[in-house]
Order: structure tokens, then C-alpha cells, then sequence
């Protein structure tokens, strides 16, 4: 009976287990073919990934700084003075 293990995310990965090969030994040579076929790297550098924000999402974030700007400039030159 053979067991396969596979990781699927960018790239497959198998390990087929050998016969008479403990699961222990099946896992740690399952983990060192994922560390060398570098599944994990691409993984790791795709977390924090953001997309690039639309031209019309920028626009109204720069008009929303502009109009907050605009409210503190006037909420300071009506403050009480101290």
C-alpha cells in the first residue's frame, strides 16, 4: 500500500511512503522536499501581498486627506486659545 502526500499551493509536491518506512521518516522527508523545492519561500513572500489600489480608490483617498486637512486647519483656528 503506498501513501501520498501532497502539498498544493504553486507547485505540487509528492512523497509516495516506501514500504516498511515509519511515518516519522515519511514526514521528515516530506518537509525536507518541500524546503528544497522552495514552495514555502513563494508562499511566505506572497502573504503580505497588496494589490495596487484602482486610479479611481487613490483619487478619493487624496480628496479625503485633502478634506480632513482642511477640517483640522479649521477646527485648530477655531480652538480657544490657551
Amino acid at each position: 500500500m503506498s501513501w501520498v502526500i501532497e502539498l498544493f499551493i504553486k507547485m505540487a509536491v509528492q512523497v509516495t511512503k516506501n514500504e516498511r518506512e515509519t511515518s516519522q521518516n515519511l514526514s521528515r522527508r516530506f518537509t525536507k522536499t518541500v524546503r528544497q523545492s522552495g514552495v514555502l519561500l513563494q508562499v511566505r513572500k506572497g502573504q503580505f501581498f497588496k494589490r495596487a489600489k484602482s486610479d479611481l480608490a487613490r483619487k478619493r483617498s487624496a480628496l479625503r486627506r485633502v478634506e480632513l486637512k482642511a477640517q483640522k486647519k479649521l477646527a485648530d483656528k477655531l480652538a480657544k486659545p490657551k
